[in-house]
């Protein structure tokens, strides 16, 4: 008999929220750089881990899409980290060129201030 609970176990065994995702933290491999958050149905998990690229579903397009597939800003897969409850992966990548839409290299540019937005570089 096991006593394994999901903060124990050596099984990957990730919870996937009501819409069927979960919640992947990008962060540079090299300096630990928050890059992008996105989400992943299992498809994209297994992508993923299949070819060592970061693939994603879109909520707003309602499709599963290769991070870089057309920019070519692709996020080669380091590591993969899950948190305690398996509800949470953080992705450590090789950003090849900037991780934002907006071709900034991280999505997280601007700060909150109780002025507003601020941006950091």
């Amino acid at each position: 008999m096991t006593t394994d609970t999901v903060e124990t176990t050596d099984q990957f065994k990730p919870r996937f929220d009501e819409k069927g995702l979960i919640t992947a933290v990008c962060v540079a491999a090299d300096g630990g750089e928050v890059l992008m958050v996105a989400h992943m149905n299992d498809e994209a998990l297994q992508l993923t881990r299949d070819s060592g690229f970061a693939h994603f579903w879109s909520r707003s397009r309602g499709k599963l899409w290769k991070k870089g597939e057309t920019s070519g800003h692709v996020l080669e897969l380091v590591e993969m980290l899950v948190d305690c409850d398996q509800d949470c992966l953080v992705l450590r990548v090789n950003a090849a060129g900037p991780a934002c839409h907006t071709n900034a290299p991280t999505c997280f540019y601007r700060r909150v201030t109780d002025a507003g937005l601020e941006h950091t570089s």
